[in-house]
């Protein structure tokens, strides 16, 4: 009973948290919602794999020794040797058809990222802007102690949004920088493949 009530006490603070806000407070929400779906949905794509590093996994999985394949990487290899191994006159016009779809999928939710972290703190100085705005209109109305809200009212719908826009977009470029160069070392190392199975021998583990 206890738990039930606690939690009812935290919905009722947060819906009074969110209509402290005023209007944007709700598209605050769903930016939020939108973008740590999207962070989710990008972090899982962006699985390596294997974390050793692509001369030792193409070795291995040479002499058939790798693991079964987990992560973009390990996928990329064992396809790219199995293209190599069909002795096709253009490998490497080959290989970039075949690793469209990883560098494709290694990008997916990137924009929509980089557009919900640049929106949230516009979100918070809208926020803030129509939080002053009533403030002075209280002003000209001389509603010092309306019981609507007041001067007091508006400076808390500023102060409240440009919170949660912050609160929104910092822990968001944080994460995002992260994911970022996962993207880059996995674009790398992608092309990197790419170079080896049309260049190079591999040779056997030591």
């Amino acid at each position: 009973m206890s738990q039930i009530g606690a939690s009812a006490g935290l919905l009722d603070t947060f819906s009074g948290y969110l209509a402290s806000g005023g209007f944007v407070m709700g598209p605050l929400v769903l930016v939020t919602l939108v973008l740590w779906y999207a962070i989710g949905a990008r972090w899982v794509l962006l699985r390596r794999g294997s974390q050793k590093n692509v001369r030792v996994l193409m070795r291995k999985y040479a002499q058939g020794k790798g693991k079964a394949p987990d992560g973009i990487i390990d996928q990329a290899i064992v396809r790219g040797i199995a293209l190599r191994e069909q002795g096709l006159p253009n490998l490497r016009r080959a290989l970039d058809d075949a690793f469209g779809g990883y560098e494709s999928s290694i990008k997916r939710y990137r924009t929509v990222v980089t557009s919900m972290v640049a929106v949230a703190p516009l979100l918070g100085l809208l926020g803030t802007v129509a939080g002053m705005i009533e403030t002075f209109d209280s002003l000209g109305d001389m509603s010092l102690f309306s019981q609507t809200g007041g001067i007091a009212g508006g400076i808390a719908t500023a102060l409240f949004t440009t919170q949660m826009g912050l609160v929104v977009a910092v822990p968001g470029v944080i994460v995002k920088s992260v994911l970022d160069r996962r993207e880059q070392k996995i674009e790398h190392d992608l092309n990197q493949i790419k170079d080896l199975l049309t260049t190079s021998p591999i040779s056997p583990v030591e």
